[in-house]
């Protein structure tokens, strides 16, 4: 189960983390973002041994989500060594959200 991040855990759970993250960020109330809930999981599944996946909900962490520049959800910020490798916004398929982690985190 991917882990909830706030304000007060971010530093700990991406800036310092030793495996590359990605970042969904959500809203409760967004259609797509339910739809993307199932394709996320299945892949940290799959990815769990070489990447971190992780959940940002925009009305809980809204100040975090402003400081990523997030203006509509879904959004999916890929984070290596504390350093943002890019962002995509909108629902995506299992292969392409597979395929922009590995193009932009490494596999």
């Amino acid at each position: 189960m991917s882990v909830s991040i706030t304000k007060e855990n971010y530093q700990k759970e991406v800036l310092n983390s030793s495996l590359p993250v990605i970042i969904d960020v959500f809203a409760s109330w967004c259609g797509p973002c339910q739809q993307m809930v199932p394709i996320f999981e299945a892949l940290e599944k799959e990815l769990k041994d070489s990447y971190k996946f992780v959940k940002l909900n925009v009305d809980e962490a809204r100040s975090l989500s402003i400081e990523f520049g997030v203006t509509s959800v879904p959004t999916f910020i890929f984070v290596k060594n504390g350093t943002v490798k890019g962002k995509e916004t909108g629902y995506m398929s299992k292969e392409d959200l597979k395929a922009t982690i590995e193009e932009l985190l490494g596999n």
